[in-house]
């Protein structure tokens, strides 16, 4: 908890710093090859994709960033299909396209009623004595995240995704995140955590 108050602290100040600010029109035109995988609008028609629309363009652009800085030997977020959709990417181009899926309303998702109250715990209180922050803190009551912070919005994305990015913190295949907070949170959660969570969080509006 206390990694989230100090890097939550530093991102919100630094709020004033300058950001690419991306063209959503000039977005829209260079989304063509997105839409096989996102659908047109950032709207995925099949749940191993993630949803892209209405995302927070920052957090947007960081992962196409992310995508290429891995497929070029650096840091980032490895994944063999955005390697290649990423390589040919300026930072502008990443830019228009985050602000362009950002500008897009997602389609919501039904939180089924049996995930209600156990979700709801775990999300707004966390476990304190298996040391698991209260997911609320960064994604929000409504699961919008923090646009400042690059967190992201979950609200409306597909339980599948979720939990699949849940279980590549937990291993660390997937090692993006900021001062690897989704690592060490995700390293506590069990099989049953993860599905709970994932179906809960995406009924959040």
């Amino acid at each position: 908890m206390k990694k989230i108050i100090i890097t939550l602290a530093l991102m919100l100040g630094v709020v004033g710093v300058a950001q690419a600010q991306g063209d959503a029109e000039a977005g829209k035109a260079k989304s063509a090859t997105c839409a096989a995988c996102h659908g047109p609008d950032g709207n995925s028609p099949l749940d191993m994709y993630p949803k892209l629309a209405g995302q927070h363009a920052s957090y947007l652009a960081k992962q196409l960033v992310d995508y290429k800085s891995a497929a070029t030997g650096g840091e980032g977020r490895a994944n063999a299909i955005m390697a290649g959709m990423s390589m040919p990417l300026s930072e502008e181009d990443a830019a228009d396209l985050a602000a362009y899926f950002a500008s897009q309303t997602i389609t919501p998702i039904a939180t089924p009623e049996e995930v209600v109250e156990q979700g709801a715990a775990l999300y707004q209180g966390g476990d304190i004595e298996r040391g698991i922050t209260a997911c609320i803190a960064c994604h929000g009551p409504r699961g919008e995240g923090l646009e400042a912070a690059k967190f992201p919005s979950l609200a409306g994305q597909y339980p599948k995704y979720i939990a699949e990015q849940l279980h590549l913190f937990r291993s660390a295949e997937r090692n993006n995140d900021l001062n690897g907070m989704m690592r060490s949170i995700a390293a506590k959660l069990t099989d049953e955590d993860i599905d709970v969570l994932s179906q809960y969080v995406a009924g959040l509006r």
